[in-house]
């Protein structure tokens, strides 16, 4: 088994909306190896962002609770100067939006420098730019003397993202958060961006977290995924295990959404409902159960805990055990059109 870089313990991070405090991450548990690709998937509002920079320790007002051990140091109970020889260092993000994670004032080689003399002050000037420009060739940029001296709105955005990446791992760490690292980006793009990135894993044999909610992604990229909703963990399994038997209700209405040529359908599954307001989030029962209208409230646990359903196979609540989509009949009445 690899060796453990990431413990997570009992997690929440709550945000205060007026007078109270709300969990939009809550009560997680999740461990990441070296030389994996963990995925964190849900819908928007599920909690994977606020999950990432909890572990980065970027939020300024949030209430965290619970453990975050990186290599046995509890990054929660951690001082700021601890903290800060360690983001960068050890563990690294790759932001969603590239063009708000760079400087628009700074040339691309100064941004990229300044990563290496936070956390390496012995480089000379001449050893730093030939490290920036080995770093911009890493990730695939094809003339990175001329790179080095652009800003970031002379890239395009797939550029952009390569720069960041850059960033992100100019001191090979150990830990590597990806937060939906090709959004907006086409499809060529996008390709090119997982490539690297999995490229970067077996080269740096870091650990990686990719957050996204394109389950294609997911399947190309990740040895294990953790399903996320309403801040929850809902389940979680090697990659074969859950493409190929899934058990949450959740996890199998995203997978039943994904569009297929492999068999006609006469119409898309769509989801019902949303995912609640923070703020409106059922704290008790099935979180999911609202929008399996047809599934019996029986069925579901009045605390939903994980199961180990399989070896390495957890599944939250027994709701699972019995459920189905429904038939035209069924979808009709709890739609209010029959």
């Amino acid at each position: 088994m690899s060796e453990e870089l990431l413990e997570i313990k009992n997690l929440s991070t709550s945000f205060r909306i007026v007078d109270d405090y709300y969990a939009a991450v809550d009560d997680v548990n999740l461990s990441v190896r070296k030389n994996e690709i963990l995925a964190i998937v849900g819908e928007s509002g599920s909690g994977k962002s606020a999950l990432a920079f909890s572990i980065m320790g970027l939020h300024t007002r949030a209430k965290i609770d619970g453990q975050i051990k990186y290599k046995g140091q509890d990054i929660v109970t951690m001082s700021p100067a601890a903290l800060n020889k360690l983001r960068g260092q050890e563990m690294s993000m790759i932001f969603q939006d590239p063009l708000s994670a760079l400087n628009p004032l700074m040339i691309i080689g100064s941004q990229i420098e300044e990563v290496l003399i936070l956390h390496d002050s012995k480089l000379s000037k001449k050893q730093r730019k030939e490290k920036v420009i080995d770093l911009l060739t890493k990730v695939g940029i094809s003339r990175p003397e001329h790179t080095y001296q652009q800003y970031p709105h002379e890239l395009s955005g797939g550029m952009r993202q390569r720069v960041v990446i850059a960033i992100a791992i100019a001191n090979s760490p150990k830990l590597l958060i990806a937060d939906e690292p090709t959004t907006a980006l086409d499809v060529t793009i996008q390709l090119q961006i997982l490539e690297l990135i999995k490229k970067l894993k077996n080269d740096m044999q870091a650990g990686i977290i990719l957050i996204t909610h394109d389950l294609g992604v997911v399947s190309e990229m990740a040895d294990r995924v953790a399903v996320m909703y309403a801040g929850q963990i809902v389940e979680i399994a090697d990659i074969y295990t859950l493409t190929s038997n899934p058990k949450h209700p959740y996890t199998r209405s995203l997978l039943n959404s994904i569009p297929t040529v492999k068999e006609e359908k006469s119409r898309l599954h769509v989801i019902q409902g949303i995912v609640p307001p923070l703020q409106n989030l059922p704290r008790k029962g099935c979180r999911f159960s609202a929008r399996t209208p047809w599934i019996p409230e029986w069925e579901h646990e009045e605390n939903p805990q994980l199961h180990e359903v399989a070896p390495g196979h957890f599944v939250r609540c027994t709701c699972h055990n019995n459920f189905h989509f429904p038939d035209t009949n069924e979808e009709a009445i709890y739609n209010g059109t029959s």
